[in-house]
């Protein structure tokens, strides 16, 4: 029987199949609702997926399919395209993966050398940002681990020579971003003419992005019969048209827990507040010793905001990094694995790269700075609630946010219209988020027992376009400053701002920001001459830096 699917009455649903679940029978199960798939306890051995597959799921304590995932594995794996729509952190990577990996033909495995081309990438996955295109390559590799499927990550960032060498080596699925990939293609190292399959993750970020014509011509590179599935958790206007004009008579699966009928999911405790500007900093560093907290996310509109805050939070003795726009690939990524391996428990991000941190016990995320609208709104919290963990999001409201806010709330029904005034004292902040009595701004160095950025290599990728910088944002122990001539001065400054952990370029910005002296110690000779030769010589660093710049 074939098994029954649900569609939408929303207006992308016109892109897809107007199918009604078929009835169910005594003898077949029931994959037409997440609560049906609740009720039933079903795992993924019973989808007829590879017993390989299964097995390394297993071994990862993955056993039960979320609704996201047991409603699209019995279409994806009759070959029907799909549009699969969910929450953000509800699943949707094995969603598309598991079917993925069962249809794929791995080196040693019957049939292989029967292929027409061993060697090509048999399936292809598209993903929006650097961070997402790892975290997905990694979910494939857990899921394949029993098989010798070859994965290939290739993104913008790191050097192309061992991107093209893993190619000609030979290769069954490869994830990437639209940029690199596009790259490739017009350089003849890569070929999706073989790549039967094709995956479109979080589309609705590509279009933010500007990407979408970058993702029509790779589309245009793929047989005209494959398997196609996009996954978004939003789905614009411009997502149903490129669905229309790229997918045969695809299927329109939307998935929710029973009683979750918000824009996010039901686990996630939000909690709004019109902040300070001058006080949120104070109100921050508060809301991250609040008891029962474990990684935490920060989330800021502006590449220079989040390396001003994870700076000011590494001054307060809390074990931060940052991830944002200019910092290299190398940087980004060693924050990141410092963040999994719980090296630094506060991650400091811009909205771009957010896509790509799934962690899944995540406990709380702060929006800083308003988002922009309700969609950006959705992918910040998302980050926690992931996997059916519980998790707390905090926004903060400047008062020329409030228009901006009323907006996001209304669109979402968030139930916060008019968010309530909050300093660092108000005792409503601490009874709202557990924090303890007495808190002040500054973690005690009881508390302070991390590792650290630093404790993390950070590896040489071999980059393009930017340098990783030595000042990156989030280089230092748990509690303490990075060492070094550079580490004074830095409130000396009349604006009171950090300096920029590097230039737009990607270089190290090696100059600070305070004119008026750097609270440095002269290595040898009068400190009168040595501070004379230091002026000059940042004078005429800061005059190279603005020229470039």
């Amino acid at each position: 029987m074939k098994a029954p699917v649900t569609t939408t009455d929303t207006p992308a649903a016109s892109a897809a199949t107007e199918t009604s679940p078929e009835p169910t029978t005594g003898s077949g199960p029931d994959y037409s609702t997440p609560s049906a798939i609740q009720a039933q306890n079903v795992t993924f051995a019973d989808f007829g997926v590879r017993p390989e597959i299964v097995a390394a799921l297993k071994d990862s304590g993955i056993t039960h399919p979320f609704p996201i995932q047991a409603m699209t594995l019995p279409v994806a794996m009759s070959g029907h395209d799909i549009i699969g729509q969910a929450k953000t952190g509800t699943g949707k990577t094995l969603g598309f993966g598991v079917p993925l990996l069962h249809r794929v033909v791995a080196p040693g495995e019957p049939g292989y050398e029967d292929l027409v081309a061993p060697g090509k990438p048999q399936a292809v996955v598209v993903v929006p940002t650097r961070e997402l295109a790892v975290q997905v390559a990694n979910d494939l590799a857990t899921a394949s681990a029993k098989r010798s499927v070859r994965i290939v990550q290739v993104y913008g960032g790191r050097a192309y020579e061992p991107q093209i060498d893993a190619l000609k080596s030979g290769v069954d699925v490869v994830v990437g971003t639209p940029g690199r990939m596009i790259d490739l293609l017009n350089q003849g190292h890569l070929t999706l003419l073989r790549a039967a399959t094709v995956v479109l993750d979080e589309a609705d970020e590509m279009l933010d992005l500007g990407f979408l014509p970058d993702v029509e011509k790779i589309l245009a590179r793929t047989p005209a019969q494959r398997h196609t599935m996009l996954f978004s958790a939003t789905m614009p206007g411009a997502v149903v048209s490129m669905a229309r004009r790229y997918m045969k008579q695809p299927t329109h699966i939307r998935a929710a827990e029973p009683d979750d009928e918000g824009a996010t999911v039901k686990n996630i405790k939000q909690v709004v507040y019109r902040a300070h500007a001058l006080d949120k900093v104070e109100v921050l560093a508060r809301l991250l010793q609040s008891e029962g907290r474990g990684r935490s996310i920060v989330f800021a509109r502006t590449k220079r905001t989040a390396a001003k805050v994870a700076e000011e939070l590494q001054t307060r003795g809390f074990a931060a990094g940052a991830i944002h726009g200019d910092l290299g690939q190398g940087a980004r990524e060693q924050a990141l694995r410092a963040f999994r391996n719980g090296k630094i428990d506060v991650l400091v991000a811009t909205d771009v790269a957010a896509r790509g941190i799934d962690v899944d016990d995540v406990t709380h995320v702060v929006n800083y700075q308003c988002p922009e609208d309700e969609r950006i709104y959705l992918h910040r919290v998302g980050r926690t609630g992931r996997a059916g963990n519980t998790g707390t999001a905090v926004t903060f409201v400047d008062w020329d946010d409030v228009p901006r806010w009323s907006l996001i709330d209304k669109a979402l029904e968030v139930g916060f219209p008019e968010p309530v005034e909050t300093y660092s004292t108000s005792p409503h902040l601490f009874a709202d988020l557990n924090i303890p009595e007495g808190t002040k701004g500054r973690l005690p160095r009881s508390a302070q027992h991390l590792a650290g950025l630093d404790a993390e290599d950070v590896e040489d990728l071999g980059e393009t376009g930017k340098r990783n910088s030595g000042s990156r944002s989030g280089g230092q122990r748990s509690g303490g400053r990075s060492a070094g001539p550079r580490s004074g001065g830095r409130h000396g400054g009349s604006h009171g701002e950090p300096r920029s952990t590097s230039r737009p370029d990607g270089g190290p910005v090696a100059a600070s920001d305070n004119a008026g002296g750097t609270g440095e110690r002269p290595a040898s000779g009068s400190e009168e001459d040595g501070g004379q030769r230091r002026r000059r010589n940042r004078s005429r660093r800061r005059t190279r830096g603005g020229q470039e710049n």
